[in-house]
């Protein structure tokens, strides 16, 4: 589905065989650049895929378990960036952080209709999309700041987002896991 336009969100659910109670939202964009240099476009493509786009999925999921009077796992996939700024990622940093709050704030607000909603906040993993930047000397400056002085995988993923998918955190919601092999918790 295009998560920056509810006509295609709106399909996907009126579509969708039989009852579903896990929904991921893993749709994202960025741009890099000085934000002195970003255009509104740039900024607005980014915030409209990242944070928009995932507000109008959670809320199209949501109000289908409600009608259908079940509850449900909405993850929202956020980025230790929206808990850690870096440079030259504005727009994203903010829809990532944006991402955190709003899954709090839907948490709180779901969760008497039995619908959690968690954030899962990688840190850098290895993709076909960043590969070669990560063989570059700055990128392997940036593998030496990790504490496991590695990057993450894809396999690394599985089991927080299968413990948010799965009943065995029926008691969470409104949580951010962090899986960034100590990125965050380094030292400046």
């Amino acid at each position: 589905m295009d998560v920056t336009d509810q006509s295609s969100i709106d399909a996907v659910f009126a579509t969708t065989k039989g009852p579903f109670d896990i929904v991921v939202n893993n749709a994202g964009v960025t741009h890099s650049g000085p934000a002195l240099e970003t255009s509104e476009n740039d900024w607005a493509r980014v915030i409209d895929t990242n944070l928009t786009g995932a507000f109008r999925v959670a809320q199209a999921a949501a109000k289908a378990l409600v009608a259908e009077g079940r509850g449900g796992s909405i993850i929202n996939i956020a980025s230790i960036l929206g808990l850690r700024v870096a440079g030259n990622l504005a727009g994203y940093v903010t829809a990532k952080a944006g991402l955190v709050q709003m899954t709090k704030s839907l948490a709180l607000e779901w969760a008497r209709y039995g619908i959690r909603v968690n954030a899962l906040c990688p840190g850098y993993i290895e993709t076909d999309l960043n590969r070669d930047f990560f063989a570059s000397d700055a990128g392997k400056a940036l593998i030496k700041r990790v504490p496991q002085k590695r990057l993450g995988q894809m396999p690394d993923l599985d089991g927080p987002l299968l413990l948010l998918a799965s009943d065995d955190s029926a008691f969470m919601t409104g949580a951010e896991i962090v899986v960034d092999g100590g990125h965050l918790v380094s030292s400046l």
